[in-house]
């Protein structure tokens, strides 16, 4: 490799407060922001308000029904997946997605409203606030993401190696989506790789000069991407850029907070044995997530039961009143032990009569009934009662079928570590992932599983709950 002059790099942007903010927490600043114009909108709605109660913007802030209104608003934008760190989609999508939110909270903000006689709320006041709020809330997106795109507030990266491990950056994430929260500056050739950067992204760099680059050049992180790692990295160059305020990571740590998985083609199991996660197993952990699931499930059964009832008698009706409603089958739980789940039958009597095969879309096997009730998940209610019996929890891996299971396990490594939790009715997988319906799936989704695993805590549960629903509008997500 050449030396590099350093007198000649190009020395970019001046570093930036905001670039070492993670995209998440930009997200939630965004969050922050949306709910204090939310706040004005709704005291301009009380301004133009005939009501003569809505005196003053200070009377309001804190009272009960402001608070509903935002809460309302929020849980709707959030569950269209308007607070997704990696939102992808043109403008009229986001819009689409503001404006169906709205839509949404203005239903919710009647039955509320309507139905419990102590928050008193003129009509006229929210549905002004609301009509402001999505007017507001569009130019606020507008700007984020003009700001979020901005060069200047992204992490500076700085990657050493070119082969298969660096290539994950260079081909898995390539999208603007992925990339909100760096930029590359380059991929340092190292000894041994084998050369899957395109030439145009290679930084031919004296290692040695390491330092001396990364100071000029302001980059904020040093990603470790060698192929070969043993005696090949530069650990004095290494050293020196991390005492100089420089973040220095592994491939497997970048690509997991960057795209929200576990990257199994780069792990090593040292990696896992040595690094943070896994704060799930505690039995006070245990105890809170149960008392979630049986809280969450009787709240479900009690809103959904009249559909529950109108898909039974649905069923009945298409396939005659001796076929069944209801389809058991087979599933692994919590450490590998099998249980019956229960679903709404979607197929037909005779759809497995010669052995098990994978679901897969525009399945020939699905009744007009079930491609409604599988497009909108509600075939999975009945899992709800899984879930009351302790079966499954309302967040976790989706269990999978034994004959699956068994396949899997021997040709994906780690594929047995997902059943070290209790399944569950949606996961983070079912909500990062398109349908997918075959053993390359498997692996991508048990990637997804893996990080849920990892990285467990029930403000994670609260996330996965709420963007569920933009599964189900959206018709995203795997079974």
């Amino acid at each position: 490799m050449s030396n590099l002059n350093i007198k000649n790099l190009d020395r970019g942007m001046p570093a930036l407060g905001i670039n070492k903010v993670p995209v998440r927490y930009r997200y939630m600043a965004l969050a922050l922001c949306e709910t204090a114009a939310m706040l004005w909108c709704l005291y301009l709605g009380f301004s133009y308000s005939t009501t003569p109660h809505y005196v003053g913007f200070f009377d309001h802030v804190l009272c009960l029904e402001c608070m509903t209104f935002v809460v309302v608003a929020f849980i709707c934008m959030a569950a269209m997946g308007l607070y997704h760190a990696r939102l992808r989609g043109a403008p009229r999508e986001v819009v689409a997605r503001v404006f169906l939110s709205f839509v949404m909270a203005s239903i919710a903000q009647g039955v509320i409203f309507y139905f419990i006689p102590f928050l008193q709320v003129d009509p006229k006041a929210i549905a002004l606030a609301l009509i402001f709020s999505f007017f507001i809330v569009c130019l606020l997106r507008y700007g984020f993401f003009k700001l979020l795109g901005a060069e200047a507030l992204k992490r500076r990266i700085l990657v050493l190696g070119d082969g298969e491990r660096a290539s994950i950056i260079q081909d898995r994430m390539r999208r603007s989506a992925d990339r909100q929260g760096f930029q590359v500056l380059g991929f340092v050739p190292m000894p041994d790789d084998s050369d899957r950067i395109r030439h145009e992204q290679l930084l031919f760099l004296n290692l040695n000069d390491l330092p001396e680059y990364v100071r000029a050049n302001r980059v904020d992180e040093v990603v470790v991407a060698a192929d070969q790692r043993r005696g090949n990295l530069p650990m004095e160059a290494l050293y020196r850029c991390r005492i100089g305020g420089v973040k220095v990571m592994d491939i497997a740590t970048f690509i997991e907070r960057e795209s929200g998985k576990i990257p199994l083609k780069t792990l090593r199991p040292s990696w896992l044995v040595y690094g943070e996660g896994y704060g799930g197993a505690s039995l006070l952990v245990r105890m809170a997530k149960r008392g979630f699931d049986i809280l969450i499930s009787l709240l479900l059964l009690l809103l959904v039961w009249p559909l529950m009832v109108i898909t039974a008698l649905l069923i009945k009706l298409e396939s005659g009143p001796g076929a069944p409603v209801l389809y058991t089958q087979k599933r692994v739980g919590l450490h590998g032990v099998p249980f019956s789940i229960f679903k709404f039958r979607s197929m037909t009597v005779d759809a497995e009569a010669n052995g098990a095969v994978w679901a897969r879309q525009n399945d020939q096997r699905v009744t007009a009934v079930g491609a409604f009730i599988r497009k909108y998940r509600i075939d999975e209610l009945p899992q709800l009662f899984n879930i009351l019996r302790g079966d499954m929890s309302f967040i976790g891996p989706r269990p999978e079928r034994p004959e699956f299971v068994e396949k899997l396990s021997q040709s994906i490594p780690y594929y047995g570590d997902r059943h070290q939790v209790k399944p569950g009715l949606t996961g983070w997988a079912q909500i990062c992932y398109a349908y997918g319906s075959s053993e390359a799936d498997a692996l991508e989704k048990l990637q997804y599983d893996l990080y849920y695993i990892k990285n467990f805590s029930f403000l994670l549960d609260t996330i996965i709950l709420i963007q569920t629903a933009e599964v189900v509008f959206f018709g995203k997500g795997a079974r």
